[in-house]
């Protein structure tokens, strides 16, 4: 069964910088594209960034040049390394892949950050 389980996130001021894991399970991780979205309250769930499993990183606009995803294979564990945090990043954080045709989800972290 695939498992995603999230760590890190919190409260933290304008700037400052935080990191998101998420442990996976159950699918041959190196194989798939991992995902970070995000959800702020009154919006829709949004892509963060995305890496696939030909090593390309994607990002989305707002987070372009603040925000860093990787991964590694071995340990099966995707990473967010967000800097520069503005108050506009405050959302719950999931992680996700599509394995097996069906989407899976992490269980969200919340990421809130003071002006």
């Amino acid at each position: 069964q695939v498992r995603l389980v999230q760590s890190g996130g919190g409260l933290v001021h304008a700037g400052g910088s935080l990191r998101l894991s998420c442990q996976a399970s159950g699918f041959n991780f190196r194989l798939y594209t991992i995902n970070w979205y995000r959800q702020a309250p009154g919006k829709e769930r949004e892509l963060v960034a995305n890496f696939t499993a030909d090593g390309t990183r994607n990002y989305g606009d707002s987070v372009k040049g603040r925000f860093t995803i990787s991964r590694d294979n071995v340990r099966t564990t995707m990473y967010l390394q967000m800097n520069s945090l503005r108050p506009e990043d405050t959302a719950v954080y999931y992680c996700h892949v599509r394995s097996h045709g069906l989407p899976w989800w992490g269980q969200g972290t919340q990421v809130t950050v003071s002006s």
